[in-house]
């Protein structure tokens, strides 16, 4: 079990994009760290490689990948993994993750993040993936609760339970996503305070923060507009539960100038460290 107190904190960090290259270069901007699209950069070379290389030199990474589907039917894609672990040998990120979900069925990628059904039988293949993928990359994997849509009639516990049972008899770590929280508790009906007091404390490693689409009766997690102030509030609520915790913000659409977005890094940073004056 990972003590909170050797928990690694990078700080305060934001999506690498390919938009904003160019900028980071020049300005070498004040934030502590990137995480990277993993899939982005699975490539023998080229501009993208060659751009990561460079801003490596400069800050910490971490890499984030989408198709590990490790909720899925399918067996587990080790030429994706090979490519994976190659590319951590390369920028050496301070960890891995992905989400905990399936992304396709009989070798299509859907490229989508599809929930899991909530059971123990589920419980229990999704361990066994997870402890696979963990020796062939020879370190603990981060898993992300994704935001969800639809339930599965035949769940036989919450979210919050399901994650947690995952990660603790797995022995891998918890991505914490705070506004996918808030957009599956909208579209289900569920309390988010709920959630965030119900996952094990010692197995958060990381929150990601992002903005959505409200339509009214659904939210959808699009990543292309600004956080909003509840989510912010509940991210508040986040740190006071688990402390300090490496703190990214997700934009993938509408991407604005950098400094609109160390704007929101900012805030972040003044929300954790008003909370650590008055500790």
């Amino acid at each position: 079990m990972l003590d909170t107190e050797q928990r690694p904190n990078l700080g305060f960090g934001l999506g690498l994009r390919k938009e904003h290259y160019e900028t980071i270069l020049a300005d070498k901007p004040p934030i502590d760290w990137f995480e990277i699209i993993t899939e982005n950069y699975l490539v023998a070379g080229g501009k993208p490689l060659n751009y990561l290389d460079r801003i490596r030199t400069n800050y910490p990474m971490v890499m984030h990948g989408v198709s590990l589907s490790i909720g899925g039917a399918d067996t587990l894609n080790f030429d994706y993994l090979q490519q994976v672990k190659a590319l951590a040998e390369r920028i050496e990120p301070a960890w891995i993750s992905d989400h905990l979900c399936w992304t396709g069925v009989n070798g299509v990628n859907l490229h989508d993040l599809l929930p899991m059904p909530y059971t123990e039988e589920a419980i229990q293949h999704v361990v066994d993936r997870v402890r696979t993928v963990q020796d062939f990359l020879d370190r603990r994997i981060l898993l992300e609760n994704v935001s969800s849509y639809v339930t599965y009639a035949h769940s036989e516990m919450t979210e919050w339970e399901f994650i947690g049972a995952v990660a603790e008899q797995a022995d891998c770590l918890i991505l914490l996503d705070i506004n996918n929280i808030y957009v599956s508790a909208h579209n289900h009906g569920f309390e988010p305070s709920v959630y965030l007091n119900n996952v094990p404390i010692e197995r958060i490693q990381q929150f990601h923060l992002a903005g959505h689409l409200n339509q009214g009766d659904i939210i959808i997690d699009s990543h292309g507009d600004a956080i909003i102030d509840p989510v912010w509030s509940l991210y508040e609520a986040a740190l006071r539960r688990f402390g300090p915790i490496s703190t990214m913000i997700e934009r993938d659409d509408n991407i604005p100038a950098f400094s609109e977005l160390l704007v929101e890094l900012k805030q972040a940073r003044r929300i954790a460290e008003q909370l650590e004056i008055a500790a």
